[in-house]
């Protein structure tokens, strides 16, 4: 058993501490009120088994919490009170500097708690410890100066997550959707240096990794790009490829019909190594968040203009996916699954039946999904039916990063749908598990203290806002002077940006299911518990369309994706309420309103289900099937892609995709228990080296490779099949 120390550290659980410690504060008091011996064991075996019941990795203040009970519930009340006294004296002094230890112990890899915050970051180098140290001295000014303090109490509470506060410090914002066919077509600078319009594909391609590395060290969210906006370089390249073969030809006797191969070929070619090159690049550039850019890539063949660039952006897209089947090589030479550039995939009238001119696309898509997990899906039919503007048109376009998508928005200037160079502005997640548990199973009791809850979610996202208000275009020069998101005057605020709909900000919610299933006894997926269900889920929307008419700010519905946020969020209700069976008895709480990962459920049921919240979740939100090997079965892939198209408008197929360098195993790497701990382990050799294992698994709508913390990692493993 492990608990983790204030500074991060994780240590063995050492149950002579607790006994000292009670035994200090029992000699501080007078002669008959002291404990006797076995009085102290006891208590610190209550204790142990407590922390044993669990079944994690224990803080030293829910170790200090459970003392004070036991002390409590046996009336050794001055011993308490002077235990209390001595937690409270210790707590003043490390309130001098809140942020030495855990920077300290950063470094020195010792802080579990960051180490696994983040599932694409490797905490062991440099670059990565630099960000992080940075975010906790930011987190200390947010939960210090820079933030109400009820917001700051509830946030650690967990009754609310203010997310991303290791930036809040600086004017950033979240996501956003670059718009890489203004910066190609228009020119941009980077660092300083004009770059104009790309005379090739190859170098068009070259050019926008460099913009996403930039973007991506000046926010802190997903961003994604379109290949359309690559796809008219396609053809200046053909033209300038067809000049050199005319030239090279001059005076042979060689037929239209041969060049034209001639120079197909070649364009071929440089499809190729453009591809390659944000596939690489992306995989290997290190952002100044210590990362590789959390890039997506769109893939949706009506956004072309005109019967050319759609045969070429065909050509990008099948390049894309073959490249992304066959993978990226690790340290040892071996073909792998690669985390990042994320794939989206739209499935449309033209590639989703067979006979349609694009289904191969389709076909090669969903090889590659059953082999490298992506790409996901979004289905234009439905996409249209719910992503209705103001005029009264149905668009297709995507999502910011993984999940988070804007509203339908049109330009006043030009009375035109608008999406690239649009961002959000931050999100807040409410608990709703808490919300719950805090009214104790009574309806009436529940919408105030949710309504209340609400509020305090309000109040968070205002501050996230007043954050970004006044922030001067030169803050980012890549994003609000050249393009990326606007082309502001130097010295310009972005406050316009800010309200009208241009930008989102989000409501986040989390434990949908675990909300639920407190209130009524059953699963959301139940006929009873199901209006129960989708009224909060209505609930959550009319506050946001409330806060956006008095406000004139997009207030947007948004399935958080929980990471780190999930186990923090389970810790906090086992504190607050304890093991509630069935609600808090997992280390780890349901994405937004996702089935609960161990209920049995087939695929095509579960999206059909979920169809109807993703609906009620305009700010975003995703949801996946739980499958097994596919690659010998991409006839049942098709069929859910099928279904996909039909019914729900953005999902995706998790699989599995790893590797042992240590004895060659390609199967799926096991999650086993040691010592109450969950470890990655081999089940060919054995080897639970993580530096020696490559693991991809979807986190929550992205892939993770760098092992999770122990609450996604047991949610990973409760994880049913659903096909």
């Amino acid at each position: 058993m492990k608990i983790i120390k204030r500074n991060g550290a994780e240590v063995p659980f050492d149950i002579t501490k607790i006994i000292t410690a009670v035994t200090k504060a029992s000699d501080s008091v007078g002669g008959k009120a002291r404990l006797s011996r076995e009085q102290i064991t006891d208590i610190a075996a209550a204790v142990t088994d407590q922390c044993q019941a669990l079944n994690r990795a224990v803080s030293v203040e829910e170790v200090q919490d459970m003392v004070e009970n036991q002390l409590m519930d046996i009336k050794a009340h001055d011993i308490a009170r002077h235990y209390i006294t001595y937690r409270y004296i210790q707590s003043l002094k490390r309130q001098t500097n809140t942020t030495d230890e855990r920077i300290l112990s950063l470094i020195e890899c010792q802080n579990e708690e960051v180490k696994q915050e983040n599932a694409n970051k490797n905490p062991t180098v440099n670059s990565v410890q630099r960000d992080y140290m940075a975010g906790e001295i930011s987190k200390d000014l947010t939960a210090r100066l820079l933030l109400d303090p009820e917001i700051v109490k509830a946030h650690q509470d967990g009754l609310i997550h203010f997310h991303d506060s290791d930036y809040f410090a600086q004017h950033m914002h979240n996501c956003d959707l670059v718009n890489l066919d203004d910066m190609l077509q228009n020119g941009t600078v980077i660092s300083g240096t004009y770059i104009e319009k790309p005379h090739s594909f190859s170098t068009a391609c070259n050019i926008a990794t460099q913009i996403i590395a930039q973007v991506a060290s000046n926010q802190y969210g997903g961003q994604s790009i379109s290949l359309t906006h690559l796809a008219p370089f396609v053809d200046v390249s053909r033209k300038k490829i067809a000049a050199e073969v005319e030239a090279e030809m001059e005076g042979l006797d060689v037929s239209a019909e041969r060049k034209r191969e001639i120079v197909e070929r070649r364009l071929r070619s440089e499809i190729n190594r453009g591809v390659q090159t944000i596939q690489y690049q992306v995989v290997t550039l290190m952002t100044t968040n210590g990362q590789a850019p959390f890039i997506t890539v769109f893939m949706y063949l009506g956004e072309a203009r005109n019967a050319r660039e759609k045969a070429d952006l065909a050509i990008i897209i099948e390049e894309t996916i073959r490249q992304r089947y066959q993978g990226v090589k690790n340290e040892a030479g071996v073909w792998i699954t690669p985390a990042f550039p994320k794939l989206i995939y739209v499935l449309e009238e033209d590639n989703i039946h067979p006979g349609d001119p694009y289904y191969y696309l389709t076909e090669l898509a969903a090889k590659c999904t059953a082999k490298r997990m992506v790409p996901d899906y979004i289905s234009e039919k439905k996409m249209l039916e719910l992503k209705v503007d103001k005029n009264g048109e149905g668009h297709c376009y995507t999502c910011m990063g993984c999940r988070s998508f804007l509203t339908p928005y049109v330009d006043p200037e030009t009375g035109k749908p608008k999406y690239y160079g649009r961002f959000n502005q931050g999100v807040v997640t409410i608990n709703l598990v808490d919300v719950a548990l805090s009214s104790g199973g009574n309806f009436d009791k529940f919408w105030k203290i949710f309504d209340e809850r609400l509020a305090l979610c309000h109040r968070a996202l205002q501050a996230r806002h007043k954050r970004l208000l006044g922030t001067p275009s030169d803050a980012a020069p890549i994003l609000w002077q050249y393009g990326a998101l606007a082309r502001l005057k130097k010295g310009e605020k972005i406050d316009k940006l800010l309200f009208g709909g241009y930008s989102t900000i989000s409501l986040g919610y989390a434990g949908l299911y675990e909300c639920v299933k407190y209130m009524t006894g059953k699963s959301h997926t139940d006929a009873g518990a199901k209006p129960f269900a989708l009224s909060v889920m209505q609930h959550m929307n009319d506050k946001c369309s409330e806060w956006k008419k008095d406000e004139n700010m997009d207030y947007s519905l948004y399935g958080t994706p929980l990471e780190s946020t999930t186990y923090k969020f389970a810790k906090c209700l086992q504190k607050r309420f304890g093991i509630v069976p069935g609600i808090t008895d997992k280390n780890y709480i349901t994405n937004s309103y996702h089935v609960h990962v161990s209920e049995h459920i087939d695929a095509f049921t579960k999206l059909k289900f979920e169809s109807e919240f993703q609906k009620l979740s305009p700010g975003g939100a995703i949801s996946y099937v739980e499958v097994p090997n596919m690659q010998d079965n991409l006839e049942a892939v098709m069929s859910v892609l099928q279904f996909i198209y039909d019914n729900i408008m953005y999902a995706e197929l998790n699989t599995k995709s790893d590797y042992c360098q240590c004895c060659g195993y390609d199967g799926e790497i096991k999650i086993v228990e040691d010592d109450g701990k969950l470890v990655w382990e081999c089940p060919k050799c054995g080897n639970r080296d993580q530096n020696k294992l490559n693991v991809a698994r979807r986190t929550c709508g992205y892939i993770g490779t760098q092992f999770w913390n122990q609450g996604r990692t047991q949610e990973i493993k409760d994880r049913v099949l659903h096909l």
